[in-house]
């Protein structure tokens, strides 16, 4: 109902009888269910947008007063939310008050709509200082919503005026001792560095987010390492290089793999950022460590990101350097090992482009096809149909269907029960030409197998 009600205006005569509507979701911003509360305020924010600003004063703002001194909390909670629509009659600064810690999360929650709505004045002198008063409560969870609206709120300020009140604050949550803080501090730190200006970025900015890529809390490292190409962007890259670059190292061998997996997944984005000399010097050889990670989403972030090296340092010095790890993970002796390297091979090739990978890796994808384990088999079947649908039917037909072909003679039936899976979940790629006239006299020769007759064909049709 609380939600349904916020698209009711045309069903009471529209927007000149809107206000009827909001007393039954008056009603419901009392509630003690939270997901009940918050689409009552999501539908009064909605219907609020929409009234004429006569009936704003008239019936919206009233509402909101009524609300904001509720004698349940959850009235006033509810309040928070509806401040941004009707501004300036809203006491804000008492709900930021409230002895109720639940009322002061809400208010602290909301008060980046509020403040986007008020005047420049009244930001500087009234806002900051209700923003102020949070960032000294005693509660973790207010100072967690007060500090999460740091960043948009230090962009509504002159750059002097987000260093005076804004950036003071940061700097001193980045050495809080709660670490969901910290946490929060070392997701929005890049986004400060906009506001501030490069001076107290430089200063202040980076000594921070050093501590946070350091935190003895692996949740406030994860968090600091996925900003790490944004954060080095805003920066120049001697900064980057004498600053960050020695903390990535530190990351590239932490003992949190999801800390490994955050680097991973943005560490790609810094060659660009670096330049050709230093992702030769620097970063080449971290690449190369995450690549060998014993974490399967390391190894992944890594390889499905390849291009963005590929465009510094080129093809030629990536085909040098990389590669021969990947063929070396590919083709070691633990099945497990090599698992996850075939399956990431058709991300590999759409990253290096049709030409590089058939000169490289065409061979090793049809070798698997003749494994030992029937894992990796499958996995080499996967491929080839992934391979035609990124490349294309001709390219298929002219580099995979052939060699499936040819392997459909083998002697061992194992490899010729995985030509016939090859082919059926290569067939809905191929078109129906290509199967009537390639592929199905091979399924019709399989049926004269003495071997593996019955299992083959069922496959195949299934």
């Amino acid at each position: 109902m609380a939600e349904e009600l916020g698209v009711f205006i045309p069903y009471v005569g529209g927007v000149e009888h809107a206000h009827v509507l909001l007393a039954p979701l008056e009603t419901l911003c009392i509630v003690e269910e939270t997901c009940v509360r918050d689409k009552a305020v999501e539908s009064l924010c909605r219907i609020g947008s929409q009234m004429k600003e006569n009936d704003l004063v008239d019936w919206f703002v009233p509402l909101v007063k009524r609300l904001a001194a509720g004698e349940w909390f959850t009235a006033r909670v509810s309040a928070c939310g509806l401040f941004h629509i009707a501004y300036p009659s809203a006491p804000e600064i008492q709900l930021c008050q409230d002895d109720m810690p639940t009322v002061r999360r809400s208010a602290a929650s909301n008060l980046g709509k509020f403040a986007a709505t008020v005047e420049n004045a009244h930001l500087k002198a009234e806002i900051m200082q209700i923003f102020n008063n949070l960032t000294q409560d005693d509660q973790d969870s207010v100072l967690l919503l007060a500090v999460e609206g740091c960043a948009a709120r230090g962009k509504l300020l002159e750059p002097q005026d987000c260093v005076a009140h804004i950036l003071p604050v940061i700097v001193n949550f980045s050495q809080d001792k709660s670490w969901r803080v910290r946490y929060m501090v070392a997701n929005q730190l890049y986004e400060l560095c906009e506001a501030v200006g490069p001076q107290p970025t430089r200063m202040d900015l980076v000594p921070a987010y050093v501590r946070l890529l350091r935190d003895n809390e692996a949740e406030v490292r994860i968090a600091a390492a996925g900003k790490i190409t944004k954060f080095s962007q805003i920066l120049s890259p001697e900064l980057a290089t004498q600053h960050i670059l020695p903390c990535v190292k530190e990351l590239s061998s932490d003992s949190s793999q999801h800390v490994r997996s955050a680097l991973a997944s943005v560490i790609m984005g810094m060659a660009p950022v670096l330049g050709k000399d230093a992702t030769i010097k620097q970063l080449l050889p971290i690449y190369l460590s995450l690549l060998k990670d014993e974490f399967p989403d390391v190894r992944l972030n890594i390889i499905s990101k390849l291009d963005q090296v590929n465009q510094v340092v080129g093809i030629d010095l990536l085909s040098q350097s990389l590669l021969p790890a990947i063929v070396e993970l590919a083709e070691d002796r633990h099945w497990r090992v090599r698992l996850p390297i075939i399956e990431y091979i058709p991300l590999l090739a759409s990253q290096l482009g049709v030409g590089f990978f058939y000169d490289k890796l065409d061979t090793l994808c049809m070798q698997w096809l003749q494994d030992k384990v029937y894992s990796i088999r499958d996995a080499a079947a996967n491929n080839l149909t992934r391979l035609a649908e990124e490349f294309g039917r001709d390219w298929a037909m002219e580099h995979i269907i052939p060699q499936v072909l040819e392997m459909a003679n083998s002697p061992h039936y194992l490899y010729r029960m995985t030509i016939l899976r090859s082919i059926s979940i290569l067939a809905p790629v191929m078109g129906s030409e290509i199967t009537c006239s390639k592929l199905l006299p091979v399924v019709e020769n399989a049926s004269k197998d003495r071997w593996w007759r019955r299992q083959s064909i069922h496959a195949c049709l299934s």
